[in-house]
């Protein structure tokens, strides 16, 4: 189809497009199928779009409940794992005469011991292995900063661990973009876009960070960093390549929503940010995929003109491989909206696993072993992070209790922990025996444990926090798993910022200018996730890390049970 106030179809020079390819180098050119146009008397050209999100550097498949995925017709199905992902990626490659490979961010990061001890450098030996030609950059890319970014986009060895996995590393063998990451002086920080050839035709795909990013990555990592309106990057950028003659566009969208039911090709989403993009997005955009909320949908969304495009997301740890098969018009290199199908594929493990990427996992396994199954502790059943009616989870509340612990040596009375800092459930295996690994799994980043003093109003400021305005009007619950010292009530219908009521330490109330040692991690204690009046706590003093704490609380009181969800009462609506 023709864009709106496009040119007549064919007058734009496929040139431009090799002018740009001389200009930007790598960027147009990994991952091609094609340099330039061949000779044909195929009008029309397919092209198999392919796409994950969230891999979080998993060899593996998840251990966790959540590593099941809802089948279209109702009963769940085991899924993922690298060996198997490479075998789907393969065949739904192989079913079409022209495909594209992209990883819509948090490629690596809060990844299991397997990759995580080696830096991540085996999760992007499988990045490579499976031939993405494009991906977009997550938040968790940029966990250890910007420095080790680059040098997981270039290749060289750790600066201070060396190359362990390997003896070199080259790095990773795709474009890694963000249109709306720069430098203070707006400087491109990445490269915003890539573009790749099918059949000679060009398609460009543009990746999106999250606008607020420095909320949800710790300040040492964002540092130098400045985050655009993803809106307005993918408009601008989507317009450049336009002009320069690539007319089938595609986004790589680090946001995405919940969804509510539904197996995962349905579209039962909540209001939420990725819809609103991908609904507002230029009309130049042909498909958008999204990511980060972990879940699955296949929806088709109509464009500010009124044409459908599809808005899709994968689930994450490799569960799910999105798939898009357009045709393209050779002539002007425009996509066939009508023509557009899409669905999303489990990735079962009911065919043969990839046997390259299967010795790549056992690989790193292997090397990883020694470390990943010590024994830390035990515990009697599945400890998991799912929420209840109160916003607690056993999970949630058991690495809270272990902080407190961790830190009363330094004044601590109470302790605060965000879910999004527990990656994975706590579960009881054969003899119940928690292992170092499975302890890494549940909190990945290392946190330091901070200790700070606040007033009894600067606490209560801190729980109100927990519900926070988005730009859209709605609220975004983000309840803290508390230690067992702290109680409170919460009131969901009372108007935002006088929600909470009854605060307890140790089942004395909280005054406003009484003064208490609270424990949280370095993220939180930084403001991270919108809790801004945690930087008002003075006093610092540092506890160890949150791993440490875990995993000496497993060791002193094992065998565990899961801590009921007693702490935050929820008041009756009237």
């Amino acid at each position: 189809m023709c864009r709106p106030g496009s040119d007549t179809p064919g007058r734009r020079s496929r040139g431009r497009a090799i002018v740009l390819a001389t200009a930007l180098g790598a960027s147009l050119t990994v991952g091609a199928h094609t340099a330039e146009a061949r000779p044909s008397d195929i009008e029309k050209v397919p092209v198999r779009l392919l796409a994950i999100n969230d891999l979080h550097g998993s060899l593996q498949p998840p251990k966790e409940a959540r590593a099941q995925v809802s089948r279209p017709d109702g009963p769940t199905v085991e899924a993922g794992g690298a060996a198997y992902l490479a075998a789907y990626v393969r065949q739904l490659r192989g079913q079409a005469s022209n495909s594209l490979l992209y990883s819509v961010g948090d490629n690596w990061g809060s990844s299991p011991i397997e990759s995580a001890l080696f830096h991540d450098e085996p999760a992007v030996n499988l990045l490579n292995m499976l031939g993405v030609d494009a991906a977009s950059i997550g938040t968790h890319e940029l966990d250890e900063g910007f420095g080790e970014f680059r040098r997981m986009q270039t290749g060289g060895c750790h600066p201070v661990d060396g190359c362990q996995f390997e003896s070199e590393f080259a790095g990773a063998q795709f474009p890694l973009l963000a249109a709306n990451m720069t430098f203070p002086d707006r400087t491109p920080a990445t490269l915003p876009f890539a573009v790749n050839y099918a059949d000679g035709v060009p398609v460009g795909v543009i990746g999106v960070m999250p606008s607020d990013a420095r909320s949800k990555v710790a300040v040492e990592g964002v540092e130098g960093l400045d985050f655009g309106d993803e809106l307005t990057a993918i408009d601008r950028t989507a317009e450049t390549l336009d002009f320069l003659g690539v007319h089938a566009i595609v986004v790589l969208l680090h946001r995405g929503d919940e969804q509510t039911t539904g197996g995962p090709n349905s579209c039962d989403l909540a209001d939420g940010p990725a819809r609103a993009i991908a609904t507002r997005a230029t009309p130049l955009v042909d498909a958008i995929f999204t990511a980060d909320s972990h879940t699955q949908y296949n929806c088709t969304v109509d464009d500010p003109a009124g044409n459908p495009r599809p808005m899709m997301q994968a689930a994450s740890h490799g569960r799910i491989v999105s798939v898009v098969d357009m045709t393209l018009d050779r002539a002007t290199g425009e996509v066939n909206r009508e023509s557009t199908q899409a669905f999303n594929q489990i990735v079962t493990h009911d065919i043969p696993p990839d046997q390259t990427v299967t010795d790549l996992v056992d690989r790193a396994d292997l090397q990883s072993a020694e470390v990943a199954r010590r024994p830390v502790g035990a515990v009697t059943a599945d400890i998991t992070r799912e929420p209840g009616p109160t916003g607690e989870s056993p999970l949630g509340n058991l690495v809270a209790d272990a902080q407190l612990e961790a830190a009363r040596g330094r004044g601590a009375q109470i302790a605060l922990t965000n879910p999004g800092g527990i990656r994975t459930d706590l579960l009881y295996g054969a003899d119940g025996t928690a292992t170092f690994g499975d302890a890494y799994q549940v909190q990945p980043f290392v946190n330091s444990l901070e200790v700070r003093t606040l007033t009894g109003g600067q606490l209560k400021d801190v729980l109100e926090q927990q519900f926070q305005v988005r730009s859209d009007g709605s609220t975004l619950e983000l309840i803290l798993a508390p230690s067992a010292s702290l109680t409170y009530r919460v009131d969901r219908g009372a108007p935002i910022g006088s929600r909470i009521t009854d605060i307890r330490v140790d089942r004395i109330p909280v005054t406003p200018d009484a003064r208490y040692r609270v424990a949280v991690n370095k993220f939180l204690a930084d403001g991270g996730d919108g809790f801004t009046a945690l930087r008002g706590g003075t006093e610092p003093a540092s506890a160890g890390n949150d791993l440490d704490a875990l995993t000496a609380y497993l060791e002193a009181r094992s065998p565990v049970a899961p801590p009921p969800p007693d702490r935050i009462t929820v008041v009756a609506p009237n």
